[in-house]
């Protein structure tokens, strides 16, 4: 059974079915009987919250508020800011009956036709219109201002090809929404947020990210300007993994949020929103994760350390004391652990187990070990294991989770900057893409050669990337001058 357990294909045969196989075998979700839709699993969830808590802590450290708004959006708010209805047009789902009825054989249901709304509904793909039609009653003057609000909920989006986690027609995030008295205000706001998404996929994702501008056609709908994190998976692929975004006065002006200035004149509100999603639970599998299961930064494990005995009859209660004690002051420290001496399952079994789902370190405890006063340790993102005392062994642990914690931001990030390459020759990069990895390239700045590039290449213009020094040149497809050099891949 435990061989089964860790039975995944290889991600050099087929990273694709890898990771399909991986997210289902690690218990952390499954496909929804809802076309489209999935089930995230209590293993995945609670990763999930400790995201959650970790991001929430880091919003409310610089004055954002929780709040909530309506799952329904009248579809004439859609209508009112043209760029943001064109961009979402095609993925909304459409409510517009309010009750079912029996049909005539009373032994179903069927839509009432006598209960048509009046005015369709949409369910949210986000909530810039909602939530700025909110807000116009909310502001009146300066004083009023900033506002700074996010919500966590669920969105709609009509995905045809749909993947768990990476995407899928419902999923879960955060959507940061706020409101601000001068365009300066607002543009540090959208670039704040994106520090912190950075940040926490740095520290407690250990995820390297490159942080950059989106090219005006890569953009959210509606926005001036999208800043984005992007981050490289195992495959050389690029990952979306959050995005924040200066709006303008577009939604203040589509729905007349004025406010009087210090000088008593109206002026229209200038916005931002920023947002990340369960599309991170990806990025943590496909960066980290190999051919034995998950790897988990201990930072977001739900388990960090799991316990198990070998042991037989009297000895067990010997394994127990020892274990309890070893627990308790875990605990303390703050560690989250799990003892399993469950007599159902083999020690063979339970190593698979939580080997596949990436328990960052193993403690053995055994019979004979213990004797000499040694416990088995194995660390899950290298596989090895030492015998060590059972004297401070707390200490030793807690030492440990830091240095796997560091260990796999650190192999992550030499795995990303030995796949970026510069790149001046279409012919070599049309060749180069199709391995995967990051082409920094010269951009003469214009959609035409973008659009070229991904019918070519089916890769796409990342962002203008904040890290790499810019340097005049010649964009690489036209000969046209540069504008930029821009970080190019194929994406998720």
């Amino acid at each position: 059974m435990a061989k089964e357990l860790k039975d995944l294909t290889k991600r050099s045969e087929d990273y694709s079915k890898w990771y399909n196989e991986l997210v289902v075998k690690a218990d952390l979700a499954e496909q929804a009987d809802v076309r489209g839709c999935m089930v995230i699993k209590p293993y995945g969830y609670a990763i999930w919250e400790k995201m959650q808590r970790v991001l929430d802590d880091m919003f409310k450290e610089t004055g954002v508020q929780n709040a909530y708004f309506p799952l329904l959006i009248p579809k004439s708010f859609l209508s009112r800011e043209a760029e943001h209805v064109e961009g979402f047009a095609k993925e909304c789902a459409v409510v517009t009956h309010y009750r079912l009825k029996t049909n005539e054989t009373h032994d179903g249901v069927v839509v009432d036709p006598a209960a048509k709304l009046e005015e369709e509904l949409i369910i949210r793909p986000t909530s810039e219109t909602i939530i700025w039609n909110t807000y116009k009653n909310w502001i009146n003057s300066y004083r009023d201002l900033p506002i700074l609000c996010n919500q966590w909920c669920n969105v709609m989006r009509w995905e045809m090809r749909t993947r768990l986690f990476l995407r899928t027609s419902e999923f879960l995030w955060q959507e940061g929404h706020t409101a601000h008295a001068t365009r300066e205000e607002a543009e540090d706001r959208a670039k704040q947020m994106l520090a912190i998404y950075a940040k926490f996929a740095e520290e407690y994702m250990a995820v390297p990210v490159i942080q950059g501008v989106k090219s005006e056609t890569e953009r959210f709908a509606g926005a001036l300007d999208t800043y984005t994190i992007e981050a490289m998976m195992q495959d050389g692929k690029a990952l979306q993994s959050g995005t924040s975004h200066f709006l303008g006065q577009n939604f203040g002006k589509a729905f007349d949020v004025q406010f009087l200035n210090k000088e008593n004149k109206p002026e229209y509100a200038w916005a931002t929103s920023w947002g990340v999603s369960t599309r991170l639970m990806g990025a943590l599998i496909m960066t980290h994760s190999d051919d034995n299961g998950l790897v988990l930064p201990p930072a977001l494990a739900p388990i960090q350390v799991v316990i198990i005995p070998i042991g037989k009859g009297d000895q067990m209660a010997m394994l127990d004391e020892k274990a309890a004690g070893i627990v308790a002051n875990l605990k303390k420290m703050g560690i989250s652990v799990k003892y399993d001496n469950a007599d159902n399952k083999r020690p063979g079994f339970k190593f698979a187990d939580y080997e596949l789902k990436g328990v960052p370190v193993r403690l053995v405890l055994g019979a004979r070990d213990l004797e000499q006063g040694l416990v088995e340790i194995m660390r899950r993102d290298t596989l090895e294991k030492e015998s060590v005392s059972i004297e401070g062994i707390e200490e030793y642990i807690k030492n440990l989770l830091a240095d796997i914690q560091t260990n796999i931001l650190e192999k992550a990030r030499k795995f990303r900057d030995a796949h970026i390459y510069e790149c001046d020759n279409y012919e070599e990069f049309k060749e180069k893409v199709k391995d995967g990895g990051f082409f920094l390239c010269h951009w003469d700045g214009t959609a035409e050669t973008e659009a070229k590039i991904k019918e070519d290449t089916q890769a796409t213009i990342r962002c203008v990337p904040y890290m790499f020094e810019q340097t005049p040149g010649v964009d690489m497809v036209s000969g046209k001058p540069s504008v930029a050099r821009v970080l190019i891949a194929r994406a998720y």
